[in-house]
């Protein structure tokens, strides 16, 4: 399994919908044990992220308020790419770990762009 990123709205009776992903655009959030390895280590709980932690345990709700505060913990986490990747690499090595973060960050990063745009939130599921 993996981990899907999307934007959804909230309808009138206050239930999200989800939006369809865009034509060319990739929702993976990474793999569905990154939950704990990485989106919820150590390393990226030290840097001071608040929102994707939460993978760790549950999915992760950003309603549309809060979507700049998460666009800041997405650009600190992208800042920070060589250390999450030493920290959390797996056996194939830390260069084909940071690929891995910075193509998931930047699907997450373009969904919440785009929940920005059109005053949605995001789901990482």
């Amino acid at each position: 399994m993996t981990l899907a990123v999307d934007v959804f709205v909230r309808d009138t009776d206050g239930e999200w919908r989800v939006l369809d992903v865009p034509e060319g655009c990739d929702d993976s959030a990474g793999f569905e044990s990154w939950r704990r390895t990485v989106w919820g280590s150590g390393t990226v709980r030290s840097l001071g992220a608040r929102y994707l932690p939460v993978l760790a345990q549950n999915n992760l709700l950003v309603e549309a308020p809060e979507v700049p505060d998460f666009l800041r913990e997405v650009a600190l986490l992208r800042a920070n790419l060589d250390l999450i990747a030493a920290t959390t690499e797996r056996p194939r090595g830390i260069t084909e770990r940071r690929d891995q973060l910075e193509s998931r960050l930047r699907n997450i990063e373009a969904a919440a762009l785009r929940a920005l745009e059109s005053g949605a939130g995001v789901l990482i599921w």
